[in-house]
């Protein structure tokens, strides 16, 4: 059985595409396992303490990147390695999905469905690049970019008062569903003559 079954987490891909999600992995991970302190700069933590983490961290990283890394045996200098190498991933990320979020659109999408999972992908990337999104920036995206021929439809919406982003959309979805077993149940129904 691969290594890659065992981990706890995705291991960082040598490109360091996935640097900014494997660090908040890594940290939650060594938080949880009472090894947090051995990557805060001047930490008292135990010679066996880093050894853990520095096992943990090796084991979470790809294995090109653990050979370039093989000659570094300090924890810290590991994790000041990696966060060198990896850490401009945030300005190469960051525009791009401020740009996407400041033209994400309701109408753009088929389904509420679809608008919410691009949504979440969206405001995630700006998160880990440190924005911070709360739920009122998620409600207002969507009141603001429902379709022009929808704002009636949008007043009523901001009416009830939501306060939460997931409220909204919850209600959003049931109104599709509901609209769409009204419309079913408007077709006329075909009977089959010829038997």
């Amino acid at each position: 059985m691969s290594n890659l079954a065992k981990l706890d987490f995705v291991a960082l891909d040598i490109s360091g595409k996935n640097y900014l999600s494997w660090i908040n992995d890594a940290e939650v991970h060594l938080e949880a396992m009472n090894l947090g302190e051995t990557i805060k700069e001047g930490n008292e933590a135990s010679s066996m303490d880093r050894a853990k983490a520095m096992i943990f961290l090796r084991h979470h990283i790809h294995e090109g990147l653990k050979c370039e890394c093989l000659t570094i045996k300090d924890l810290l200098a590991l994790w000041g390695n990696l966060k060198e190498r990896y850490d401009h991933q945030r300005t190469v990320i960051l525009p791009k999905a401020r740009h996407d979020w400041m033209h994400l659109r309701l109408q753009d999408f088929k389904s509420v469905a679809d608008y919410n999972s691009t949504l979440f992908r969206i405001s995630y990337k700006l998160r880990l690049c440190g924005e911070h999104i709360t739920d009122a920036d998620l409600l207002e995206k969507t009141f603001t970019t429902f379709h022009a021929s929808n704002v009636v439809l949008q007043q009523q919406y901001r009416e009830r008062g939501f306060h939460k982003y997931s409220d909204l959309i919850s209600c959003l979805l049931l109104a599709k569903q509901n609209n769409e077993l009204l419309m079913q149940n408007h077709q006329p129904v075909q009977l089959d003559l010829h038997h």
